[in-house]
């Protein structure tokens, strides 16, 4: 049975956006995950949009209340997790001088891309069981246009190869060893992407080999972003190195549209985090576009999103995360466990929030 929830507000962070801007050089240094959950102060973080944005705290005995913004803070950007407050204020460089949310979300996602001491995306990535690093991404911009790679190796920023297999070919996906040829043909760099810190927990793990992936641990813990830009157009991007100790092979729901990521312009975006399967099964981030077009507001239509994992699929031993704005600027955030947080930019802060969260055991 779900528990209602309340919101309730906190002191804000005391970071400043010049604070942040300096994080694009340590993106983890200040905001590490892990510290973030178990820092009683910060796990409490909210945040007060106009009148009605607030975070989100578990009640069984009140109503639970829109996450969204009053719609007048356009542009914005908004990001998985706590490494999505380096990512904001790249992609915010792009949309306050102007720039196209497409060209927004691409520069964010790729300092996430581009960060060793980040091992669930990009360069430092946690490998496959055979110890070889692959990348899955996706990106969507505003008239519908969509490019992806998946199983993508020696390529630091996947997202960017996206985006060429978006504007340069006629195809949406390219994968494996002809995407790794394509993304060679268009200039990019074949690089190492095993770090040491990286190889040396895949060799510990090949001890035993057992996968038990720990929920809101960084073994498939995804950047997704979206962003809305002067002109009032979305972009999304998602990246990631996928499902950590993963099959040779294997492919989540990052670089598939529909699943991790969708936009549609007349109506908003949404993006996905978490164990892939479990997207891809009920094809998340469409259905919360297709939610909203039909008049639930992102909040509820990530809640909704949500509850299906949890009755159709069962929830225990994994974690989702769904993100979503509308076309008013709205945002909504829901996962199945507590834990899940992600970063909100505005004209006025780039914060990180507590996402609501709906199972109860």
């Amino acid at each position: 049975m779900l528990s209602l929830f309340s919101f309730r507000k906190a002191p804000l962070s005391k970071y400043s956006i010049n604070d942040y801007r300096q994080l694009r050089n340590k993106p983890t240094t200040m905001f590490s995950r892990r510290k973030f959950l178990s820092n009683s102060t910060l796990a409490s973080l909210t945040v007060l949009f106009g009148a009605s944005q607030t975070s989100c705290a578990q009640s069984d005995d009140e109503k639970v209340q829109n996450l969204s913004s009053n719609g007048s803070n356009k542009p914005l950007v908004i990001s998985t997790w706590n490494h999505g407050i380096a990512a904001n204020v790249a992609a915010w460089e792009i949309l306050e001088n102007g720039g196209s949310a497409l060209d927004a979300v691409e520069k964010g996602v790729r300092v996430t891309e581009g960060d060793p001491k980040i091992s669930s995306v990009g360069y430092g990535g946690t490998p496959d069981r055979d110890g070889a690093v692959t990348l899955d991404a996706c990106i969507m911009d505003s008239m519908g246009n969509c490019g992806s790679v998946c199983f993508l190796e020696h390529i630091k920023h996947p997202i960017s190869v996206a985006r060429k297999v978006m504007e340069e070919t006629p195809h949406v996906i390219l994968a494996g060893e002809g995407a790794l040829q394509f993304a060679l043909s268009q200039g990019f760099e074949k690089e190492d992407l095993l770090t040491e810190s990286s190889k040396k927990a895949w060799e510990k793990w090949t001890e035993k080999k057992n996968y038990a992936p720990i929920i809101n641990v960084e073994n498939h813990d995804t950047i997704g972003m979206l962003a809305m830009d002067e002109n009032n157009n979305i972009s999304g991007a998602c990246t990631t190195s996928g499902l950590g100790y993963k099959m040779k092979g294997r492919v989540g729901d990052s670089p598939i549209i529909g699943a991790g990521l969708f936009v549609d312009n007349e109506v908003g975006g949404a993006v996905a985090t978490g164990l892939g399967e479990a997207v891809l099964k009920s094809v998340g981030s469409f259905l919360i576009v297709e939610l909203m077009r039909n008049g639930m507001t992102p909040q509820e239509a990530c809640d909704e999103a949500i509850n299906r994992i949890i009755k159709k699929q069962g929830y225990k031993d994994f974690q989702i995360g769904y993100l979503a704005i509308n076309k008013n600027g709205e945002v909504g955030a829901s996962s199945i466990h507590k834990g899940f947080n992600y970063a909100l930019h505005t004209r006025d802060e780039n914060r990180l929030i507590d996402s609501k969260y709906l199972a109860t055991d």
